[in-house]
């Protein structure tokens, strides 16, 4: 009798998952569900859609025919209502049930919403789906005027829209800096050069008290908790995800501000897997639990869960040190693995576009920032995933380049 391999998601991991068991086992039965109306888009490209920079097409990855070409049931426009992982159903809102012998939730996640008032004005926007972007687009280029709420790496995609589309926007940050938890003043302040060449002004301490809309419920201001008033015909909101779990209730996964898997990508439940940014993982590198909404990591993952659910017993660990890249300004910017974690940090300003900093912890790197120059990532990343101890050697961290066997040899001789 054939495996059954349903897939709850088809983001990246969802989608890697099934390719990946299919490739394993081509008798399986394999059933992707989707709450959207399109297959698989690229999320990364989904921006420079709406920057104006690129077409619809190139961001599409998968069409129907890709999953029919592999026997691979593909569900859209459908939602999961409930998950009896007693006896291994999929329950949806049309009233179909789906018998699984492995299940993959790969859910992702909905952008969390501002609780102030005025916050479901039109023309407040939150950024996360192929949907969003074409909403984001249209809306952006009717615009003279903009706020950008969230100063993170999503919400410098909504500011780089902004600046794109002409709108004069204003990018409200609770702190001094944009990400303040992974870069100095020193390596923010690139950024907010950067930002302000293309007609988008960093306000610090800042945020929003609540939204102004017209009498027809169209966004017009932002007002601050500083009693500041920013006009806005267009906002852009990138706060966080609340995670789709919803439909868990009363299946038994453990749950931690997402879904709690170990290094094979299992849950608690058996026969229940878990991938991409629902996840809060075994990170086997940082030795703790660790959360990544990397589009690199969640496909890797992906892929491990699809081969150990089709293993007869999980064999694959997931053990990765993802990157993030920026690419809306002249330079370079690249993240990798944790940078906002870790006991010690070592940085350096080299010019006035390049900076560097690295994260340790227990004398291991486990994450950092580049800016300007990244041919020091190779090296670095390396470092990550051999955890190697550069304890007393941490400013080698900040040479033009990373010797990492000189690191290696090091670490070994003492």
């Amino acid at each position: 009798m054939c495996a059954s391999h349903v897939i709850i998601g088809d983001g990246i991991a969802g989608s890697s998952a099934a390719e990946t068991i299919r490739e394993a086992d081509p008798d399986a039965d394999v059933t992707v569900i989707t709450e959207e109306g399109e297959a698989l888009y690229n999320r990364i490209l989904i921006k420079e859609f709406a920057k104006g920079k690129l077409p619809e097409a190139p961001v599409s990855i998968h069409d129907p025919d890709w999953y029919e070409d592999r026997d691979i049931d593909l569900q859209m426009n459908t939602v999961v209502t409930e998950v009896d992982t007693d006896a291994h159903e999929v329950h949806t809102h049309a009233g179909d049930v789906y018998e699984y012998d492995k299940l993959l939730v790969a859910t992702g996640g909905t952008p969390t919403q501002l609780p102030v008032d005025g916050s479901d004005a039109e023309g407040i926007h939150h950024f996360w789906t192929f949907e969003d972007a074409r909403a984001i687009k249209q809306s952006a280029e009717e615009a003279d005027s903009g706020v950008v709420v969230g100063a993170g790496l999503l919400g410098i995609d909504l500011a780089a829209i902004c600046g794109a589309q002409d709108v004069e926007a204003h990018y409200l940050m609770r702190g001094n800096a944009w990400w303040r938890y992974a870069l100095s003043e020193d390596g923010a302040e690139i950024i907010h050069d950067a930002l302000r060449e293309k007609n988008v002004t960093p306000v610090f301490d800042s945020g929003v008290d609540h939204f102004e809309p017209d009498d027809d419920g169209h966004v017009t201001a932002a007002i601050d908790p500083n009693g500041e008033r920013f006009e806005a015909d267009f906002a852009g909101v990138a706060i966080g995800l609340d995670f789709n779990t919803e439909f868990l209730r009363g299946s038994g996964l453990e749950m931690d501000n997402g879904i709690v898997v170990n290094e094979h990508m299992q849950t608690n439940v058996e026969d229940v897997y878990a991938a991409g940014d629902i996840t809060q993982f075994h990170d086997v590198i940082l030795g703790e639990r660790a959360q990544n909404g990397a589009w690199g990591s969640a496909k890797e993952q992906g892929s491990i869960a699809g081969s150990n659910m089709v293993a007869d017993e999980p064999a694959e660990t997931f053990e990765w040190v993802s990157s993030y890249s920026i690419t809306h300004f002249d330079f370079p910017f690249l993240s990798f693995g944790h940078p906002t974690l870790g006991d010690k940090t070592v940085e350096k300003k080299y010019d006035e576009g390049t900076w560097r900093r690295v994260a340790i912890k227990d004398g291991r790197v486990i994450g950092g920032v580049l800016i300007g120059d990244l041919a020091p990532q190779s090296g670095l990343k390396q470092l990550a995933r051999r955890q190697v101890d550069v304890s007393g050697k941490e400013e080698l961290l900040l040479a033009e380049s990373i010797d990492v066997d000189a690191f290696e040899e090091a670490a070994a001789a003492e």
